[in-house]
């Protein structure tokens, strides 16, 4: 039975996430400059041709694991896509935050390690400067409804804490006290 156009998108979002996941792990190991398409295609095991069927080239796919992963930042901040953040949309955000982290701690484990590289910074910084902007405003009109007295102080604040947070839990899991913690940040910010 001949597959419906469904099933072959299907297939190339489960291909290309294969790539990136392998090409994620390869520029954590190697770094960015370390790392070459042949190797990504090799060790996802597929042809270099192929590879490029879905990304033209090392920069694009290296923006495309970024991107996806403040993607996955920005369909937490504001839910709704209002622009305003309310106290249950910080409780919703800190949750899904925290449960991120949790659950897939290996992807942002390389994800971390990725995007401390100068190369790599320097390929999304643009991107990287407009969800951070994006992120401040709404937390700096959420603090300011919240009458703290440094609204963008306490903004830069959280989510440098968050940042903070998220590399200590990566760092030791083990003896990380996630669920006191992001009680804490919950009794303090929601």
């Amino acid at each position: 039975m001949p597959r419906t156009p469904q099933q072959f998108e299907g297939i190339r979002e489960e291909r290309k996430s294969s790539i990136m996941l392998t090409a994620l792990g390869l520029f954590a190991k190697n770094g960015f400059h370390g790392t070459t398409i042949s190797t990504i295609a090799r060790e996802a095991g597929i042809s270099k041709g192929l590879l490029y069927n879905y990304f033209e080239s090392k920069d694009d796919l290296i923006k495309t694991i970024i991107y996806s992963g403040l993607d996955k930042l920005d369909r937490l901040v504001d839910p709704d896509k209002d622009g305003v953040l309310t106290g249950d949309e910080m409780e919703y955000f800190l949750d899904k935050f925290f449960g991120m982290l949790q659950h897939d701690i290996s992807f942002w484990k390389l994800y971390f390690t990725l995007f401390v590289q100068e190369p790599v910074i320097k390929l999304v910084r643009d991107r990287l400067a407009e969800s951070v902007n994006k992120y401040i405003a709404l937390l700096v009109a959420y603090f300011k409804g919240r009458e703290f007295e440094d609204p963008y102080t306490e903004a830069v604040l959280f989510g440098a804490m968050l940042d903070g947070i998220a590399i200590n839990y990566i760092a030791n899991s083990e003896l990380f006290p996630v669920e006191k913690i992001k009680e804490r940040i919950l009794q303090k910010y929601s």
